[in-house]
C-alpha cells in the first residue's frame, strides 16, 4: 500500500510558555486545552494541528 503525500495547507505555530513557578503557566495550557477538547480538536492532551 502506498504512502499518502502529506501537503501542508494550514500553518502551523508551536507555541511555548515559560515563566516563574505560580505564574500560570500549567493554567493557560489547561484551559486551551480544554476550549480545544470542547471543539474536538485537542486528543489525549496533546494539541492538534487546527
Amino acid at each position: 500500500m502506498a504512502k499518502e503525500q502529506y501537503i501542508k495547507n494550514k500553518p502551523h505555530v508551536n507555541i511555548g510558555t515559560i515563566g516563574h513557578i505560580d505564574h500560570g503557566k500549567t493554567t493557560l495550557t489547561s484551559a486551551l486545552t480544554s476550549v480545544l477538547k470542547a471543539k474536538g480538536l485537542a486528543k489525549k492532551h496533546i494539541l492538534m494541528k487546527i
